[in-house]
């Protein structure tokens, strides 16, 4: 289940004749692409409606340690900003951890 960030590859344009090298790209491009479709990372995120004009939704960012059976948060911080898409949550640890969005 895919988290609403993966985007379509672009395919490469078909050769006029068949290309071992081509047909292996693509294979390739798309193997990639239902990967990232199979495992959307560690964020879950449900809804329930207790009422008709009640829904609780909760959002989870954390993976277990299965070292330690600890819960980890896996957000960027702030030192991952350049690399983070607009739109994109992170934790900014020089503010308590709080959770932000990056605009």
């Amino acid at each position: 289940m895919s988290t609403g960030t993966t985007r379509a590859p672009a395919l490469p344009f078909a050769p006029v004749e068949y290309d071992r090298q081509y047909v292996d790209q693509l294979l390739n491009i798309l193997r990639l692409y239902f990967q990232q479709l199979d495992n959307p990372g560690p964020s879950a995120a449900s809804t329930q409606t207790i009422s008709p004009t009640q829904i609780v939704s909760a959002m989870n960012f954390s993976t277990v340690d299965q070292a330690t059976q600890t819960r980890i948060a896996s957000l960027p911080t702030e030192a991952d900003l350049a690399n983070i898409r607009v739109g994109d949550l992170y934790r900014d640890t020089t503010a308590d951890n709080v959770i932000k969005i990056k605009v």
